[in-house]
């Protein structure tokens, strides 16, 4: 299996609407043996598609667009697309309990990303392009994926633009079960191809791959089971703080095989160092999907002046409590990030490896350190400490009753403000700026706030990512003072999910 959390094209090229009465005309675009298919529902796998349209005629391909709630279907012939083209708008045909629609795509083929397409070439490993990977994926958490279909073999991940991953015995009907699935709830959605390779080279088992075939067989408790559209559930840990192992699939899932085919879910071990004792063996093998191995973060590429403590808490508290940071003396630009948990640590390097900062592109990684010491505390260039201690601000975020309501969200170019003085302005916002020599926003948007509400939120769009970037890093947590207040207001930042005003 193989994922790069880019959308790829092929074969919507173009589709044409005209509609009367809110009734699609189909013969404004030349009969195709691809059909458009749209209002479908968030839940809805290319399953639902096949056994609801072969009816029709024999499907060759399908194409899903999950974010769009659309889908492209490939007939094998005309005749075929046109009796679904025409039944669809006559009568109302419902996938997966929801009514869809159709119109002919002005595409004759559905391209294939690898061209490899035929599912009865014997090509048994699919490529899996997982979009919006709001968590980490590992070996581990595909194998729980995946294996309950069918038999996983091996498993390699490579990260480029997102994640990727490759795998699969009897891929055919893996594709068919989890195409246009979530891995977790409203996220990690996975689009699946068929891959290039027909087999996997594996060199060593760890979170980015492992060869099954060569494992160290352990069993597993059996958990609960979930929701139909989210094959492991909410997120991979309980409110983003204890871990809460992921849960075997429910016998009547989608997603399982036969009963008689299923074994028992199993896990495997992470690899240790040579110096571990068989003790620490035991325990690091009675989870899964556990990707970082320690709560410490390592930042590098820092800008020499302009970062310090403060604003890499501003930057990292998005994804967890930080506990602890301290910049390395021996090696300029680089500091350590000690976090509520090794989970926050897997957010972190998820979502800020490789974003540019003051025009630095940062690198974190998972630190060997399993704690940040305060030694060889030295003054930065900004003459402010080289370690702070957050461990008991108020400014971490995982730690309220309401820490559920945290949205984990990648760096964007639309911030959200909130608890700001209900008394803020736009040119005072856009002064702030100014004074603290960061990019100003573009575009300004208030929230309507309730005759009671003691303060205000809104959403500030930059012009590029980077920008966004900076000024979280600067502003977030910057206290404001009004008149007659006598406590300041703490302003608070994160990314939006909104991508534009």
């Amino acid at each position: 299996m193989v994922v790069d959390g880019q959308s790829r094209g092929g074969g919507v090229g173009g589709l044409l609407f005209s509609l009367q009465d809110g009734v699609e005309d189909s013969h404004r675009i030349p009969p195709s043996p691809v059909v458009h298919v749209r209002g479908l529902c968030d839940a809805v796998v290319e399953a639902d598609l096949v056994e609801a349209l072969d009816k029709f005629g024999n499907i060759c391909y399908v194409m899903m667009m999950p974010f769009k709630r659309q889908a492209l279907v490939e007939f094998d012939s005309v005749e075929s697309a046109e009796r679904c083209v025409l039944c669809g708008g006559r009568e109302a045909v419902y996938i997966a309990e929801q009514q869809a629609f159709f119109n002919f795509s002005t595409s004759q083929r559905i391209t294939r990303p690898t061209n490899a397409d035929d599912p009865t070439s014997g090509n048994k490993v699919l490529l899996l392009s997982i979009q919006n990977p709001l968590y980490p994926i590992t070996t581990d958490v595909l194998y729980t994926v995946c294996n309950p279909v069918s038999n996983v073999l091996r498993i390699v991940i490579f990260k480029r633009n997102g994640i990727q991953a490759m795998s699969v015995e009897d891929a055919q009907k893996a594709k068919l079960a989890l195409n246009g699935a979530d891995i977790y709830a409203g996220c990690c959605t996975l689009k699946i191809e068929y891959a290039r390779p027909n087999r996997l080279n594996v060199v060593r088992n760890d979170n980015s791959s492992w060869d099954y075939s060569k494992p160290f067989l352990l069993h597993r408790e059996r958990g609960k089971g979930r929701q139909r559209q989210a094959i492991l559930g909410e997120h991979p840990s309980n409110g983003y703080g204890p871990h809460c192992p992921l849960l075997p699939l429910p016998s009547n899932s989608r997603y399982r095989r036969s009963s008689e085919e299923v074994q028992d879910l199993i896990s495997y071990p992470l690899l240790l160092p040579k110096n571990a004792s068989s003790s620490s063996s035991s325990s690091s093998s009675s989870f899964l999907g556990h990707a970082a191995s320690s709560a410490v973060a390592m930042v590098s590429g820092l800008h020499p002046a302009k970062m310090n403590c403060s604003r890499i808490f501003n930057l990292f508290c998005l994804y967890g409590n930080v506990e602890k940071v301290k910049f390395m003396k021996s090696v300029p630009g680089t500091a350590l990030v000690e976090m509520g948990d090794e989970y926050a640590v897997d957010r972190a390097v998820t979502h800020l490896n490789s974003i540019k900062v003051f025009g630095k592109k940062l690198n974190v990684c998972v630190s060997k350190q399993h704690a940040v010491i305060p030694s060889q505390v030295f003054e930065l260039a900004d003459s402010s400490s080289s370690y702070q201690d957050f461990s008991l601000t108020r400014n971490n975020r995982f730690s309220s009753t309401h820490s559920g309501r945290n949205i984990i969200q990648p760096p964007a170019t639309v911030l959200h403000f909130y608890n700001a003085p209900p008394t803020l302005t736009q040119h005072q916002l856009h002064k702030l700026c100014t004074e603290h020599n960061v990019p100003a926003f573009s575009k300004f948007k208030v929230f309507d706030a309730k005759p009671s509400s003691k303060t205000l939120s809104g959403l500030l769009e930059f012009d590029s990512k980077t920008e966004a970037v900076e000024a979280l890093t600067v502003l977030n947590h910057h206290q404001i003072r009004i008149p007659n207040s006598s406590n300041p207001f703490t302003l608070k930042l994160c990314f939006s999910t909104s991508s534009h005003l």
